[in-house]
């Protein structure tokens, strides 16, 4: 069960040096313009925008993660019946087994952690699987190939992991691999902030985190990969729905 604030709460714990960097140099902002009353006006205004760049990015992460019906993952619900195996990608931290685990009761579920601490080395994502250990059973890859045989999964999920496969060629690469383990008929569901105008209003240069529509796009098609369906999501998260081409 999350909690009402958890969404929220996370981003500010798994990034905390960067909120007490942003609140010392607002404080210092204002400070400034309390002691220098020539250029207040400059340090108000500076004081303001930096205000507003610490506190849109904690609202809309509220908005999304915790207001939303994000972890319902309202996309499920077009499924004709229940897969009977599931595969979970993770990327160091997993807050998706546990609600496929809820959705699915009866599918077999197999959760593969892609995290490698030698390319991403975050101390948000340390930070973050420090609070969210692995769940049970987890196994984990480095290289980008997949624990599972030819055509054994209906349902692959990736809920937030793979933009941190960073290069485009790794990227196609993984979802090769990802064709290879889809059954016949099989779905590949692909949940991700886009690197777009809503994102960059909200996120400013955070939003460089995530990658352009275009570029998933094209990383899907170079997989042979075919978009059937975009879902869309408080207006920040986008799922792309796509089968083997």
């Amino acid at each position: 069960m999350r909690g009402r604030y958890e969404g929220m709460w996370n981003v500010v714990r798994f990034n905390w040096p960067i909120y007490v960097l942003g609140c010392s140099a607002i404080v210092a902002a204002f400070g400034c313009a309390w002691l220098l009353p020539e250029t207040r006006l400059l340090f108000v205004c500076v004081g303001l925008l930096g205000t507003v760049a610490v506190l849109l990015p904690l609202f809309v992460s509220h908005v999304i993660y915790d207001r939303s019906r994000l972890y319902k993952m309202p996309w499920l619900d077009g499924l004709s019946r229940p897969p009977q195996h599931v595969l979970n990608l993770t990327a160091g931290f997993d807050e998706s087994s546990a609600i496929l685990r809820d959705r699915f009761p009866m599918s077999e579920l197999t959760v593969v952690d892609l995290f490698d601490a030698a390319r991403c080395t975050e101390p948000s994502i340390a930070r973050a699987r420090t609070a969210y250990p692995p769940y049970p059973g987890t196994l984990v890859t480095t290289d980008g190939e997949l624990p599972l045989l030819n055509g054994s999964a209906e349902l692959v999920i990736a809920f937030l992991s793979l933009h941190e496969v960073r290069a485009h060629a790794d990227r196609v690469a993984l979802l090769k691999e990802i064709c290879r383990t889809l059954a016949k008929d099989g779905l590949l569901l692909v949940t991700e902030h886009l690197r777009d105008l809503p994102n960059s209003l909200a996120f400013t240069i955070g939003v460089f985190h995530f990658h352009p529509k275009e570029a998933w796009t094209r990383a899907f098609r170079e997989a042979g990969l075919h978009l059937i369906a975009v879902h869309r999501t408080a207006g920040f998260i986008t799922t792309f729905i796509l089968r083997s081409a």
